[in-house]
């Protein structure tokens, strides 16, 4: 199974939401990336995601556009993407990990090649931004020969007949957009948000992840109450993008993730989100 199907099953059972931060390879530096990987599960994720710097992060707001540019500046690229997951499953073979990107690097490198390496890396799914789920046929094929899931985007905006096509195609989870916007653009507005999940939930079986405009622990915690996974980006990569230490690095990641899950798990249990929410 999975690893991703695998923790939400866990999750379940333990009737606990998914916290899931997303790190920008290579930010703050290079050397500091799997310790904070590491440093996020001690502090409570239960899946990562990993992103992969690009040039043109179309969806990404300020925090993340510069934190990418920081990491290519120091000489990222998705071979030192692929060795970090590599490294970082020496230590923990159970988490899974989430890669998020573009399209433009896995087509130059050629998606079977990605593929291949991405599965023996260890990597569990691929959310890519600009590819949709009418165009990822490709990709989801080489992805699903390999158990990797690929996960779809969710917008405020998404119509009826498109939810239902990307509901049928997507795996691992659905990641709601709880913005109009790009990431860090704006805070979530926590009382529209239980309809609009229920509403990914009548077209999709997976579990329901809520990203953008995430940043406090009461947010964090709001989005637990309705949602089963609470994505977690802008405001962990602001704070460190002021770190000067790999130590510095791995102390901001747990001081701050922390809280977070705390609040998150005064919540009630999973399994009764969506009686909740209807």
């Amino acid at each position: 199974m999975n690893r991703i199907d695998q923790r939400f099953t866990d999750l379940k059972t333990r009737g606990r939401t998914a916290l899931i931060p997303y790190v920008t390879a290579g930010h703050p530096s290079p050397e500091a990336s799997v310790d904070i990987l590491h440093a996020a599960v001690e502090a409570g994720a239960d899946l990562l995601e990993l992103g992969m710097p690009f040039s043109d992060v179309m969806a990404d707001g300020p925090v993340i556009q510069n934190a990418c540019a920081r990491a290519l500046d120091q000489g990222m690229n998705l071979d030192r993407v692929l060795e970090m997951v590599r490294r970082f499953r020496e230590r923990d073979a159970e988490t899974p990990l989430i890669l998020m990107g573009y399209t433009n690097p896995i087509e130059r490198r050629g998606i079977t090649r990605f593929a291949d390496e991405a599965s023996e890396a260890g990597v569990d799914g691929l959310l890519i931004v600009d590819c949709p789920a009418d165009e990822a046929a490709e990709l989801r094929g080489e992805l699903d020969a390999r158990g990797l899931h690929q996960i779809f985007l969710i917008a405020p905006t998404t119509t009826e007949r498109r939810l239902d096509r990307t509901a049928e195609l997507a795996g691992g989870f659905v990641y709601y957009v709880s913005i109009k916007g790009v990431t860090g653009a704006a805070s979530l507005d926590v009382d529209s948000l239980g309809p609009m999940v229920e509403r990914v939930r009548a077209h999709a079986e997976l579990p329901v992840c809520v990203g953008f405009g995430i940043r406090e622990p009461e947010q964090a915690a709001a989005v637990a109450r309705v949602a089963d996974g609470v994505v977690i980006g802008s405001a962990l990569v602001d704070r460190l993008d002021r770190c000067e230490s790999v130590a510095q690095a791995v102390a901001v990641v747990k001081e701050y993730l922390a809280p977070v899950r705390q609040a998150m798990d005064n919540n009630g249990p999973i399994q009764d989100k969506a009686a909740n929410a209807s």
